[in-house]
């Protein structure tokens, strides 16, 4: 999953816990601000009723991130669509691109899954934003290094630069989708995708959207979900 995705049940839920929305969001950040840096659930766990609300509240959304992730990447329908817009990214681009199509496939459906949440919730991307905004970057920073036991003096300006650009609204377009990815693909020392890519953009985004129930739906003894159609 991705951000918005990760999140939506809390902000679904009534008032949501900032801290625990933005603990969510932790293992992605961690893959920008100190990519060395891990924070599984067995170390977030301790945390998870500490009697300091922020500590606590990254805790459980750190769980919740890895407990979605476990069910998500095994889910039938990621496996189908990711796999298949793997094959047709290899089609258009060819076998020598060095783009690592399983990797883009499996990014976009998880980036379209965020942009199809967007669009049939109007308004679910502002509040988001605005629920996130009310944590102290600091005090999440604290959080994630008492977590690990390593530093991560980035991860608060990480969190100030994820609210000031809130590039999760780029989506919404397939020209800022292609943007938006391309500075993922750079950040892993992967070439660009070309501007011909932006058909199967389109074809993906509205394939993402018609299976967005399936995609969110996890198997029948994992958590209840808010129900995002």
């Amino acid at each position: 999953m991705n951000f918005l995705a990760h999140a939506a049940p809390l902000l679904f839920g009534g008032e949501a816990d900032p801290y625990e929305v933005a603990g969510v969001a932790v293992p992605d950040w961690l893959g920008v601000a100190a990519r060395r840096v891990k924070c599984p659930s067995k170390h977030a766990a301790p945390c998870a009723d500490h009697p300091d609300r922020p500590r606590a509240g990254v805790a459980r959304g750190v769980m919740r991130h890895h407990a979605d992730d476990g069910w998500f990447h095994e889910s039938r329908a990621f496996g189908e669509l990711s796999l298949d817009f793997a094959r047709r990214l290899r089609g258009e681009l060819g076998d020598d691109s060095g783009m690592r199509p399983w990797f883009v496939g499996h990014i976009l459906v998880e980036m379209l899954l965020d942009a199809s949440l967007d669009r049939a919730r109007p308004g679910l991307l502002d509040q988001y934003y605005s629920v996130v905004a009310c944590v102290d970057p600091q005090r999440v920073g604290d959080a994630v290094q008492r977590m690990c036991g390593r530093e991560v003096p980035r991860l608060p300006e990480c969190v100030e630069r994820f609210l000031s650009i809130g590039f999760l609204r780029d989506y919404r377009t397939d020209e800022g989708l292609l943007f938006r990815l391309n500075q993922v693909m750079r950040r892993v020392g992967l070439p660009a995708l070309p501007p011909s890519v932006l058909p199967l953009l389109a074809s993906f985004r509205a394939e993402v959207s018609d299976n967005r129930e399936r995609l969110l739906s996890p198997p029948a003894a994992g958590r209840p979900r808010a129900h995002v159609a």
